[in-house]
Parts: C-alpha cells; structure tokens; sequence
C-alpha cells in the first residue's frame, strides 16, 4: 500500500520538509521510534507541498518501512512437563535390526538416541525372515519391555515359510497399525496440505492366513472379519481422533461387493461413530478411495480400514505424501507396541543400498520419536523430530530416494548437528 503512496506521492513534498537536513532527522527520528514510521511518512506526503528536491527523502523513507523488525524472543514452551516421579528411569527396548537396510537404519537410531542421552537402552537380537518363527527369547522381551523398535523383515514370496510379521502382530495381538503420512517442508511434492493418518486393523481381514487347496489347481483364501476385532479397531480410530483434535474419521470398505464381511466392518463402524458426535464420519469404497488418493488427498484426515485395504492405502497415501523413506508408523495393542517404518513398501531394500550404504533413515527415526512419546519422554521425542524436519528442510543432505546423493551416516551427522 505504502509504495504506491510514494510513488504517486513523489511530487507533492515541498521544501518545507527539507530546510533542516530531512535525511538526518527523518532517520533519527523512526530510529528513535519505529512505530511512529508510518506516521511519518503519511505527513510527509500529506502536508507537504510540491518541490522536486523532495525525491531526496523518498528513498530513506521507503528503505526504514521495509525494513525488517528485530526478531521477538518468545519462550520455547508455555506450560512445563512434569513428569511422575520414577518417569526418568532409563526404559529397555527390544530392537530387532532385521533384513535388508534394516541394520543401516536402526543404527542411525541408535547413534541419535546415543546423541540425545535418551533414558533408553536397547537389547539387540538377530532375527530374520526366513526363518521359520519369531525366536521364544525375543518374545519374552518384548513382553517383559512392553515396546519394539525394528527394521523390516523380509517375507519370501510363496512357498511355506509364514510372515514373521504378521505373526510377531498376531502373537502380542498388535491389532491397530498407524501410518502417519503428511508433507515435510522443504520436500517438494505433487500434493500439498496432505496429513493423512491410516488406522489398519491388523490381525484378521485377508491376513488370516486360513488358505487351502481344494482341489489340484483350486486354491480357498478365507477373509475373516469380526465384529469383536472390527469394534475395537473403529473405536482406536475415532480415540486417535479425539485426542489428537481431529474431525473426520473415513471407514474404507468394499461392501457393495462383499455384503457380509466389509458390511460387518462398516456396521462396527456406524455403531462407534455413534458415540463421538463431534468427529465427522465418512465412508468411500475402497477403488474410489484410491481415485480420490491421488486427485485430491488433502479431503482425507483419519482412515480405518481392514486389514489388506489398510496396506494398500497406506502405501499409496506415503508415496503422495514424499515416499516410504520418510513415513512413520507403528503397531500396537493392549499390552505391546512395535514402531516401525511406517509404510511396508521399501522397509527392506534393495541389495545396492545396502552395499552402498544409502539407505533413507528418516522413516526410522521420526518411528523412534513416536515411540519416545509412548514412552512418555515428550521432550525427547521433540528434540529429535525437530532436528529431522530442519535437515529436511534445510535440503543439504538427503538420499537418493529424496533427490540428493547423501549416505545414511551423512543423514544421521546432520540430525545430530541439529540436535538442541
């Protein structure tokens, strides 16, 4: 506004405003009181009268408007934590590196954590996934530490070796995943505003893992949906909602097809909406959820969803939202919690990134300070969540998956750089 009044003001000051050195006076007095510059100026123009020599004064007028305020210090909280007494005692974690880049990325956790002299302690064990089942002594950990931090575990493709996800999710009955899938700044995407949380029910739905043969060359999947396990994932969604100040909840089914089992699911789901007026609820078949992913994903806030539907959304939704490599997420039930990369795509790598040691560790770590948060460590959590994004955003070391050339230690370097 102000420079169109000068520019359309530049003839109208007149020597009286320059018979006492107005350069001087102009300046000492803004100086002396910013507040009053506007003031100023809107005199000058206003009461003074025609005279060419006035342009002298427009450009010391024009360079204090814009210049720019001494920065406010405000406080960096405003209501202190306090803990209970005994909440600082140091926690045990059972970390499982796993395959792939897994190593590489629950090291780059650890260095951190090492950084940060968080109050936690990790005891280490060696699993795979071809083995045939999740070793008793790593799940007597975790059931005695309540919480798991782990790398992706490869799963081989056919044959009769089962997940050892699906069964570390089935065997402490982990049965909500969470994808947290949002935009970083300073990471440039085809989609902005995305913050889209995925609630997956985690233990039955095509996961079941109830297939036989029939016949030669006829094969029986069973898909198992509960009530039970339906009503306990819908009412975690519209709890996460609640808490974290969201309005809209968006159940993702196929019953126009599969009347009974997605038609429980959604039923389960009307009945706990029922209970949390003030949250929105929506429901979108699964194929057009996927549409409305990719065209516009910012209509999206909180997604419950069965099991299979659950990995395919939260996938495409990271992948919108910047890639796999920087999505965190995490499994919990009653009782346990494993944090892990958030989207399965990606989470063990391929063999080049692990020789060349490029592996994406973001994933990871944004994982970690959602578990220090479940563990209750806020300030933590915070530290390390804030030295990530100011790495993202300041763009000087990323991996290839982001754009850049960095290795994983060179990422982990500047996180720790950043820490405060």
């Amino acid at each position: 506004m102000w420079d169109g009044i000068i520019k359309r003001s530049t003839y109208s000051l007149s020597l009286s405003c320059l018979h006492y050195s107005p350069a001087l006076s102009t300046r000492r007095l803004v100086n002396q009181n910013p507040s009053i510059l506007s003031v100023v100026l809107f005199y000058r123009i206003k009461q003074a009268n025609l005279h060419p020599m006035a342009k002298r004064t427009l450009p010391i007028l024009k360079q204090l408007l814009h210049r720019q305020a001494p920065p406010v210090s405000t406080p960096s909280r405003s209501v202190t934590y306090m803990p209970r007494p005994g909440d600082g005692a140091p926690r045990t974690v059972t970390l499982i590196p796993g395959d792939g880049i897994g190593p590489l990325v629950t090291g780059a956790v650890e260095q951190v954590m090492d950084a940060m002299h968080a109050p936690i302690y990790f005891e280490k064990f060696d699993v795979h996934g071809d083995m045939k089942t999740i070793p008793a002594e790593v799940l007597e950990s975790i059931k005695k530490n309540k919480v798991c931090l782990k790398g992706g575990l490869n799963t081989p493709m056919g044959g009769g070796v089962s997940s050892l996800n699906v069964q570390l999710r089935k065997e402490l009955d982990l049965y909500a995943s969470l994808v947290n899938c949002f935009n970083l700044p300073g990471l440039p995407t085809r989609h902005e505003n995305v913050d889209i949380v995925v609630i997956r029910e985690n233990t039955e739905g095509e996961y079941a893992g109830l297939e036989h043969e029939v016949v030669p060359g006829v094969v029986e999947s069973l898909k198992v949906i509960t009530k039970f396990c339906s009503e306990r994932i819908a009412k975690y969604a519209f709890e996460y909602a609640y808490l974290n100040n969201r309005k809209t909840v968006t159940a993702v089914h196929k019953a126009n097809i599969m009347k009974l089992a997605d038609g429980l699911f959604l039923e389960s789901c009307r009945e706990i909406a029922s209970k949390y007026p003030g949250i929105k609820y929506n429901e979108i078949i699964v194929d057009n959820c996927c549409m409305q992913l990719v065209s516009k994903p910012e209509q999206f806030d909180v997604m419950v969803t069965p099991n299979l539907y659950g990995n395919l959304v939260a996938n495409t939704a990271a992948g919108i939202a910047g890639g796999t490599g920087v999505m965190p997420g995490g499994n919990v039930g009653a009782d346990h919690a494993v944090f892990e990369q958030g989207a399965s795509a990606g989470n063990v790598g391929k063999q080049k990134i692990v020789d060349r040691k490029t592996a994406n560790p973001v994933a990871l770590l944004l994982s970690s300070a959602m578990m220090l948060r479940h563990l209750q460590f806020p300030s933590f959590a915070d530290r390390l969540e804030n030295s990530v994004k100011r790495v993202i955003l300041e763009g000087k070391y990323r991996t290839k998956d982001l754009g850049g050339t960095s290795t994983t230690q060179e990422v982990v370097d500047a996180v720790i750089s950043k820490l405060e």
